[in-house]
This record gives structure tokens, C-alpha cells and sequence, in this order.
């Protein structure tokens, strides 16, 4: 039963609380309940204020004309104190402090959970597009049905766990690095799905049954510093040219494109569409020619015009 002080209570009235989340998260850990004091009612607060005083006159008291230099025995003198305290009896109350506990809050004691409370910092986020939420400049999964709504994340040093409306839906290992994206298959819809299980491994696999020019233009697309997704992509309609095109007119279409120096599916279509690969290709010697041989041409010097 606190006061309303701002760590704990947020906005009170008559009937409702509005509790500070993380102060509500540490009495859910250790399963205690919170009724704030009503305002101008000191009644209601506990008595854990008159305890103070009485500790200040029976024990703080006693002990301020003594000198102790080390806190061992500070704390000895403090014991010896306290247990005289809980055994002096009530002036108005049957028994002593040390009989009320032992008969009323020592049989409603509970063991202390295995874990210790860990802090968290709460906070609201909204899911984007590409249903990640933000966190400290990181990016987290969360199924993927909750694009655009409102969520909870409490993050503490080593977890980020997310919840929407009271349900724990997603929880990843804290990551530091910023712009970074930590992402669960399972959040996932089923087309990003088979994306995440695509490698340059497989495609290259895939590749090379169709034959080895096919193997080729695939590894060249994968070397070169584009967006992976986006080079996948681009594999993924050169191959798929087998389900209009046979493998053979495929593969020989890949190594006209290599013969021409132009090893990408966008080169690769049109010459499927214009029956090029079914052309017999020679290739194209490359001979240096004297400057005798070369074409007289207005723009052309030659070596008179320099002194």
C-alpha cells in the first residue's frame, strides 16, 4: 500500500489506477498486490512509519553516545537491540511483536522466486511493414499478422520480449548492433518463408542440372555487390525461363550471353524470344590492326598534326 508517488502510481482516482509499468512488472514477479493510499486518508498508509519511529527511540537512541569503527560491530550492538525490541510486550495489544509474527505473517510467507527480478524498460511501439518492431536503432520479428498495430516491449540487458494486448507474442536475445535485423522464420508469411531457405548453394545447384553456361551467368549474378534478396530475384527469372524454354535453349542462351560479354537474365530473355540461341555462333577474332589499315576519317589526325 504505497503512496502516489510518480515511481509507482502514474494517475490515480476513486476508481481507477493507472500503475507504472515496470513498478506493476516487479510486485507481478514477486506476487504482491498494490492498493494505493487514498489521497488525504492517512489511514490508509501503513505502519511501517510508526515502526521507523519506535526503531529511532529504542534502538538509534540508545546507541548515539557510542563509537564503533567497523560495521561488524555496529550491526552486532543493532541485533542485540532489535531482538529486545520484538520481544517487549504491547502496552494495549496481547503478545510482542516477535508472537504476532510468528502467528500471523510467518505462515503466509511465500519462497522467493527462483529468479531474481530483472529491470526492464517498457515501451510502446508500433509493427512496420515488414513486421519488425524498433528498438534502440535494432530491428525484431514479431508474427507477421501484426503489421501496423500497437505493441508493449520490455527490454531488459539480455531479452526483448514484446506483447500485444496482455499476450506475450515474440521474445529474442537483446542485440546491440545497430540497423541490424533480428528475424524468427516463423514470423514470417509463407512467400518470406521459402526466401529465407534460398542460398547460393542451392541456386547454383539448380543452375548446374540445367547445364554449366547456366551454372556460370547464376554465379556471376551472385558476385556482383547488389541486394541479396534482389540478386535472388533476378536468378529466379532467369530459371524460370525452363518452364517456356527447354533447359538446352536455356543453357545455349547463357553461353551466348557469356560469348558476348553480357552474362545477366536481361540479356538472356531476349535472346531466347528471338531464337538466337538456336543460331550458330562463331567467335569474333580480335586482331590488332596497323593505322595503315584504318579508315581515312576527317576526325582522324594522324601523326602529322602533332610537332
Amino acid at each position: 500500500m504505497p503512496d502516489d508517488l510518480k515511481s509507482s502510481v502514474i494517475k490515480t482516482n476513486r476508481y481507477e489506477l493507472d500503475l507504472n509499468p515496470a513498478y506493476h512488472q516487479l510486485t507481478a514477479h514477486y506476487k504482491v498486490a498494490i492498493v494505493p493510499a487514498r489521497h488525504y486518508k492517512p489511514k490508509d498508509k501503513s505502519k511501517a512509519e510508526v515502526v521507523v519511529q519506535i526503531v529511532e527511540r529504542w534502538i538509534m537512541a540508545r546507541l548515539r553516545h557510542q563509537t564503533f569503527f567497523t560495521l561488524a560491530s555496529l550491526n552486532q550492538a543493532i541485533s542485540l537491540l532489535l531482538e529486545d525490541l520484538n520481544s517487549r510486550p504491547f502496552k494495549k495489544l496481547p503478545g510482542t511483536r516477535r508472537s504476532q509474527f510468528e502467528q500471523l505473517d510467518k505462515p503466509q510467507l511465500r519462497g522467493l522466486p527462483q529468479s531474481p527480478y530483472e529491470y526492464a524498460h517498457i515501451k510502446k511501439a508500433r509493427v512496420h511493414i515488414d513486421y519488425h518492431i524498433e528498438y534502440d536503432k535494432h530491428y525484431y520479428s514479431v508474427p507477421h499478422h501484426l503489421v501496423k498495430q500497437a505493441v508493449e516491449v520490455q527490454a531488459t540487458a539480455s531479452t526483448i520480449s514484446v506483447y500485444h494486448q496482455g499476450q506475450h507474442i515474440a521474445m529474442h536475445p537483446r542485440s546491440y548492433r545497430q540497423g541490424g535485423h533480428s528475424t524468427f522464420t516463423e514470423h514470417m508469411p509463407q512467400a518470406h518463408k521459402a526466401m529465407s531457405e534460398w542460398t547460393p548453394e542451392r541456386f547454383l545447384q539448380w543452375a548446374a542440372e540445367i547445364g554449366p553456361e547456366t551454372r556460370e551467368v547464376v554465379n556471376h549474378i551472385l558476385r556482383e555487390k547488389r541486394d541479396k534478396e534482389q540478386s535472388y530475384r533476378r536468378i529466379l527469372g532467369l530459371l524460370a525461363n525452363v518452364k517456356k524454354y527447354d533447359r538446352d535453349r536455356l543453357n545455349n542462351a547463357c553461353a551466348r550471353a557469356l560469348l558476348i560479354g553480357s552474362p545477366t537474365a536481361s540479356s538472356v530473355k531476349p535472346i531466347l524470344q528471338n531464337g538466337l540461341d538456336k543460331a550458330e555462333v562463331e567467335p569474333i577474332p580480335v586482331e590488332a590492326k596497323d593505322d595503315s589499315q584504318q579508315a581515312h576519317h576527317e576526325n582522324v589526325r594522324g601523326a602529322d598534326y602533332y610537332h
